[in-house]
């Protein structure tokens, strides 16, 4: 970048305050919009706005492409049927995974547990004659109980069944298809509707219809509730082919077809999967998020600016920024906002700053060597280039392998670190640049108010290896045996979720605290009652800083979770939003395992050979995987000491702790590649001294960023509610395994290597 004067100083920092002025006001009215929850709010998934989440798998044969197809509108309209008013506000979400299961997502709607009462029960279209035998209207044109003018019944269904009006169902009808074609009279394009029936459907149809066409009737087609069409008979149709015609358009004949064919459908869903979230957690959720978002933010901004002077104020305006964007590009592409994905925002506000310490650290080294203040500022973003590149890169790998093999919510984990990841690139390579030489222009441009760096730590950090790994050794040792211990007691040796056992979850927000001892006593024996199992099969925990406990039982029915409810209301007075619940089936649990495992692998493999193709050494690359399993092994430990429960957020946080712990590694091994280009020889000493310079002249960077990170995830672990806080604790372990595998382990074991494996060439 070219030496800026000081008219195009200001001029870019009157360009920088407007953009930021624009963006943050817009960025604050999304948040205050979100919390308001009005129309400038951001997409909220279930688990911060409340509603329920359910997945079917077809029972039997493989459906066809056309039955998924139509279960999906079906359920579709069941859902804007049921919603009423909601349904205005509230933005559904019905689609398909794999070959035969569907997800139904609802978020906001106020009774959850009916709804997916009524999700849960088929649909059934029924072909009805306008008079029964004794002349009686089946129905007749009129105002519905909403006050909707249309045809309504006058009679039950069952009723109508019993008296022979209902001719034939939807099973009778083997094919239904919209279609245009031009009138033979006219010649103008009519749109209709064809139908062709089964043996017993043509017969019932044609002695049906043989009796209206004389009278000069018409046969209603009702579907869940309501009428669908009522289309006049104009002549007995005993072929088992029959048109309907009278429909506006393309589309108003395709959807008749769609009611027909999903009334008749024989696909039968099981659940496997459902989720209700009570509004009021929701809502508790997102606030302490944010809370905890604004507050880490504004300690990492002081931080930086105590630590790093004018670039650190540099810095903190590029976050402030970084931070404006990434919401308003989550409004603007309507990207659903979860409660990991709150963390994976927050976390990568955090690895934010890391770019712009790298910077900083190579100019203030610059300052060191004599160059001016000038020239050190284009050194330092030119130095620093290949390490904030292969850091990123490698933390986008682990985003990749998330939103690929990922669920839903850590899918939204995956979107906004890895959106996180590539705005903090363009922040730190491109606005802060701007900003610190706009600054210079401006004439602050003594060295004092950049820094300059220490004279580098003489720490033996090579020499004094086998300290570092036997203490690693020793935790990872502990993790194992105490997994081994609860396994031989409880038969598994991590506190798995279900999401990896399967089960019926229950998370109570009471008014009061209650002690397990007051819990066992007082509210195990009640949930058993009610839902018909021993005291000794319901496993339950409390949540630190609240009142709320979660009880872990078989699968529940939906009646029996309906019935739980009532009883924590009637018994406890507690209010349905304040219950959240979630059933997996060990399907979807043996299929979590399965994909934790191969996420783990296939983000390892894939970073493996980027780092050896960056490096162009495998013993770079082996180091740094190696380091990695350390960090994953000692969360891992975590896990088993304080029996924290494994599930979907397990994934997320592991994942996380990859991306995180090689981005440091790389930053590290970028500076031993670029000494190692000094030396002339490579026997034990010299490569003893190279890796100890490299660690110390990394070390300050290393930890401040460190520390930018552990801010966010502190506040988290803090102020989050207790999902978030099951995330922070292993992944502040994870910040902490990272930052010291990455100055007392990945280089000690490349110098192992780099002896005991000495390149030939």
């Amino acid at each position: 970048m070219k030496r800026l004067k000081k008219g195009q100083g200001i001029a870019w920092l009157v360009a920088f305050v407007v953009i930021l002025g624009l963006l943050g006001y817009y960025a604050f009215t999304v948040i205050t919009g979100t919390i308001k929850e009005n129309d400038d709010s951001l997409k909220l998934g279930l688990d911060l706005d409340g509603g329920v989440s359910i997945t079917y798998e077809a029972v039997g044969d493989k459906p066809t492409d056309e039955q998924m197809a139509d279960t999906i509108l079906k359920l579709q309209q069941r859902i804007e049927n049921d919603l009423g008013e909601e349904s205005s506000t509230t933005e559904a979400n019905v689609y398909r995974v794999g070959d035969d299961r569907i997800t139904v997502e609802i978020p906001g709607v106020s009774d959850a547990n009916a709804l997916l009462e009524e999700l849960g029960t088929p649909g059934t279209l029924y072909f009805i004659a306008q008079k029964d035998n004794d002349g009686n209207e089946n129905y007749t044109y009129g105002t519905d109980e909403n006050g909707q003018a249309g045809y309504v019944l006058n009679y039950d269904i069952q009723t109508l069944i019993d008296n022979g009006s209902v001719i034939c169902t939807g099973k009778e009808v083997t094919a239904a298809q919209g279609r245009a074609e031009q009138d033979k009279t006219t010649s103008a394009t009519k749109y209709v509707v064809t139908l062709q029936f089964n043996d017993e459907g043509t017969k019932a149809f044609g002695d049906a219809t043989t009796v209206a066409a004389l009278a000069g009737e018409t046969i209603g087609i009702y579907y869940d509730g309501q009428f669908v069409s009522v289309p006049k008979v104009n002549e007995a149709i005993t072929t088992g082919n029959c048109e309907i015609s009278g429909m506006s358009s393309m589309e108003e004949a395709d959807k008749l077809a769609s009611y027909i064919r999903i009334g008749g459908l024989d696909i039968e869903l099981q659940e496997l999967e459902s989720q209700v979230v009570g509004a009021q957690l929701g809502a508790d959720a997102l606030r302490t998020s944010l809370i905890a978002a604004g507050v880490g933010l504004g300690l990492v901004m002081i931080f930086l600016i105590i630590m790093y002077l004018v670039p650190g104020v540099t810095a903190s305006l590029a976050l402030a920024l970084y931070t404006a964007m990434l919401i308003s590009i989550l409004k603007a592409f309507d990207i659903t906002l979860t409660l990991p994905g709150i963390a994976g925002m927050i976390l990568s506000i955090g690895m934010a700053v890391d770019a712009n310490v790298i910077v900083f650290a190579r100019i203030r080294e610059e300052i060191k060597n004599g160059r001016p203040v000038v020239s050190s500022i284009e050194s330092g973003f030119s130095k620093a280039l290949s390490a904030i590149l292969d850091g990123n890169i490698t933390t986008l790998i682990a985003a990749a392998v998330l939103g690929i093999l990922g669920s839903g919510s850590v899918k939204g984990f995956a979107i906004t670190l890895a959106l996180g990841v590539v705005l903090s690139m363009f922040t730190a390579l491109v606005i802060t640049r701007i900003i610190i030489n706009s600054f210079y222009a401006l004439g602050i441009r003594d060295a004092k108010f950049y820094g300059k760096a220490k004279e580098p730590s003489k720490f033996d950090f090579v020499g004094k290896k086998a300290i570092f790994i036997t203490i690693s050794v020793v935790i990872i040792a502990a993790g194992f045996i105490t997994m081994g211990a609860c396994k031989a007691k409880t038969g598994t040796g991590l506190n798995y979720s279900l999401e990896f056992l399967g089960g019926t979850s229950t998370t109570v927000d009471f008014n009061e605290t209650y002690s397990l001892a007051d819990l066992d006593a007082k509210v195990v024996p009640v949930i058993a009652e009610t839902i018909g199992v021993s005291e000794g099969s319901i496993q339950t925990t409390t949540v630190d800083g609240s009142n709320q406990a979660i009880f872990k039982t078989r699968n529940l029915t939906l009646e029996e979770r309906e019935s739980l409810n009532e009883m924590f209301e009637s018994q406890f007075q507690v209010k349905e939003t304040s219950i959240t619940q979630q059933t997996i089936g060990s399907t979807i649990s043996g299929e979590m395992r399965s994909q934790s495992t191969i996420a783990v692998l296939v983000a390892v493999l894939c970073m493996l050979v980027y780092i050896w193709f960056r490096f162009k050494d495998i013993r770079f690359a082996s180091s740094a995987i190696i380091a990695l399993v350390h960090d994953v092994l000692i969360v891992l430990a975590l896990y088993a000491f304080a029996r924290i429960s494994v599930g979907a957020a397990f994934i997320a946080c592991m994942l996380t702790v990859i991306g995180y712990s090689v981005n440091d590694t790389i930053v590290v091994f970028d500076r031993i590649r670029e000494n190692h280009k000094a030396i002339r020889t490579e026997n034990a000493e010299t490569l003893k001294a190279l890796c100890n310079d490299s660690l110390a002249q990394t070390l300050s960077r290393s930890i401040s960023t460190s520390i930018t990170t552990a801010i966010m995830v502190l506040m988290l672990l803090i102020l989050g509610v207790s999902s978030i806080r099951e995330f922070a604790l292993p992944l502040l372990a994870g910040v902490i395994a990272g930052t010291y595998s990455s100055i007392f382990i990945a280089t000690q074991l490349w110098y192992i290597f780099k002896l005991k494996f000495a390149s030939k060439n």
